[in-house]
């Protein structure tokens, strides 16, 4: 009882400090944004909305700006289903990535926050 309501403070306290202090997103041309946009409608992110390691990956997305669809397995069975079934485990965030007919299931914020640099940041 008593932890579910430190999760609960916490989370929307995690979640009322990122919109406080939400980063600034990157500037592209008209050009380069497009492709980017085009690139991301190959990912979804599988994840829970108060989660801190979500939150982290989210600020990435919208610090690299990066229109990639969020997927919430608490909210939905279906997501939820698709992610076990994807990549194995119910375990957020996890990035779904399609590249070359082949999907690529990448767990752990770390991992993915140095994914979407690599491929999308300067």
């Amino acid at each position: 009882m008593i932890l579910k309501l430190i999760r609960f403070i916490l989370g929307r306290l995690i979640i009322f400090l990122n919109f406080v202090f939400s980063p600034r997103k990157m500037k592209r041309t008209t050009d380069k944004q497009n492709k980017v946009n085009k690139a991301c409608e190959k990912l979804s992110l599988y994840q829970f909305y108060r989660c801190p390691f979500c939150v982290r990956v989210r600020r990435m997305m919208t610090r690299l700006n990066l229109n990639i669809v969020c997927l919430d397995v608490k909210k939905s069975k279906k997501h939820e289903a698709d992610l076990i079934a994807g990549g194995g485990k119910r375990k957020v965030p996890c990035l779904r990535i399609e590249e070359d007919d082949k999907v690529t299931w990448m767990y752990e914020s770390v991992a993915i926050n140095e994914y979407l640099s690599k491929r999308f940041g300067n």
